[in-house]
């Protein structure tokens, strides 16, 4: 497969390969008694540069948008997105020499493989696999809190990976039987 570039245009990112977890792509899910809505949580290794650069890139032209909303100048305790996985979630090794984001939508993405065909099966793109995104970072001030957030746009999912959370693929939990073994169970 060819190196993924990310690319960058405004606010508006197109990652290189992350890996997704909590990802709730095909139906919304609600937080914590909030609007329910599409989300996922990206996982950006700390080597993927061109990524991390076009995040921040983004992040501060959000920043400069932001200031009409701030009041003319960006806030010092401003929240923004891009979180170290080493110090947030030393735990969790899927956040190990990582940084994540959080990224959510009211609109459902567009999901496709690396043919760019739809890919209509949820089980297909689950919490673990790799894909690429695109995001859009906007700036928001609500309940007192004011920063940059990261908007869902679609999805392309670029390779299986090992599933997060427990989750297991009925693919992965059993084997092809043998002609010989049917017999038996017959």
């Amino acid at each position: 497969m060819a190196i993924l570039k990310a690319k960058r245009t405004g606010t508006k990112v197109t990652t290189g390969k992350v890996r997704l977890s909590y990802a709730h792509l095909f139906e919304p899910h609600a937080i914590e008694g909030n609007e329910p809505k599409y989300s996922v949580s990206v996982i950006i290794s700390k080597t993927d540069t061109d990524t991390l650069k076009a995040i921040k890139e983004a992040v501060n032209e959000a920043k400069e948008q932001g200031k009409g909303k701030w009041g003319g100048k960006v806030p010092p305790n401003l929240k923004t997105p891009l979180r170290d996985g080493d110090a947030e979630r030393p735990d969790d090794e899927a956040y190990a020499n990582c940084y994540f984001l959080n990224a959510s939508s009211k609109n459902k993405p567009g999901i496709v493989d690396a043919n760019v065909q739809p890919i209509l099966d949820a089980t297909e793109v689950y919490s673990g696999c790799y894909a690429r995104l695109t995001l859009n970072f906007y700036p928001f001030s609500a309940s007192g809190n004011k920063g940059i957030a990261a908007g869902l746009g679609n999805v392309q999912k670029l390779e299986d990976g090992e599933p997060l959370g427990g989750f297991t693929r009925a693919e992965d939990d059993f084997e092809a039987l043998e002609a010989d073994e049917e017999d038996f169970l017959g």
